[in-house]
């Protein structure tokens, strides 16, 4: 496993160069990013470059289809689908990854029934470029009623969807926060296999109970509650041995200065990851 950062709870960044140097610096091997954006600002010869200098890798890109809207808005949206992997392709990224959000303004069985579809197409499209399509489930309790109808917040359910999928390219996103909030225990992870993992976000809680939790109140990895050294032993069972991304969401506006953000951050990740 190898340590990453995406741009959550980092503050303003001047560019991806900067993000890239920065998690160098501060022993991060990975970074979450656009690929496609990353090449049109750098061409892909320096973006390359830039990479191979710092020894840092691209650790996923997000998922931009819209494939929870309106069919012309998610027809409209392929062909840049097509053009972020070929991005993420070129700079030896493999791994693609979306969220589920845990209620819906649709009729639950509708959305199903249009994630199934519309998340095997955008698998296709990516297996054709030899990227993993990553689904993450949301956790928060607040989430589930923030929407007229239930829908996904578990690890079965979301399971569940993979399966009816039916693509050998699709998997979880793991993330500590939704792991927390759900309930799930070690067990719930560890019996899972490798292949049923793409890729890992890490974060921190505040003791307060699990009900109470916002989505964007996360803690920097370290910090909280989580028994985050538990979570990554229970992902390093299963063979998984990719990127573990912090992502801290917050609706706070960051204080202190980036330099001193991955200060934090390394100490957080030198604290769980030591015991492994």
């Amino acid at each position: 496993m190898i340590r990453g950062l995406t741009k959550a709870g980092l503050g303003e960044l001047k560019d991806d160069k900067q993000l890239i140097e920065l998690a160098a610096e501060y022993g991060f091997q990975s970074v979450d990013l656009d690929a496609k954006s990353f090449i049109d600002t750098y061409g892909l010869d320096h973006a390359k470059e830039i990479l191979s200098e710092n020894d840092v890798v691209i650790g996923s890109i997000g998922l931009s289809v819209e494939w929870r809207k309106s069919d012309d808005e998610f027809s409209g949206s392929l062909p840049n689908l097509i053009l972020e992997a070929q991005a993420a392709k070129e700079l030896n990224c493999s791994r693609c990854c979306t969220y589920i959000l845990p209620s819906t303004d649709l009729k639950s069985a509708h959305l199903m029934s249009l994630a199934v579809k519309r998340l095997r197409i955008c698998a296709e499209i990516l297996n054709a470029y030899d990227i993993r399509l990553g689904l993450e489930y949301v956790g928060p309790h607040h989430l589930r009623d923030t929407w007229k109808n239930p829908f996904i917040w578990t690890q079965e359910e979301t399971l569940s969807l993979i399966d009816a999928i039916g693509l050998s390219n699709v998997g979880l996103l793991l993330d500590s926060y939704h792991w927390h909030t759900t309930g799930l225990s070690s067990e719930d992870i560890a019996n899972l296999n490798e292949n049923q993992i793409v890729h890992v976000h890490i974060n921190d809680a505040a003791n307060i109970p699990v009900e109470e939790l916002k989505d964007n109140e996360r803690l920097y990895t370290g910090e909280g509650i989580i028994d985050l050294e538990l979570f990554l032993k229970s992902v390093k069972k299963t063979g998984y041995n990719g990127p573990i991304a912090q992502e801290v969401l917050t609706s706070k506006q960051a204080t202190q200065s980036i330099e001193d953000i991955l200060k934090r951050s390394k100490a957080g990740f030198d604290k769980v990851f030591n015991n492994l």
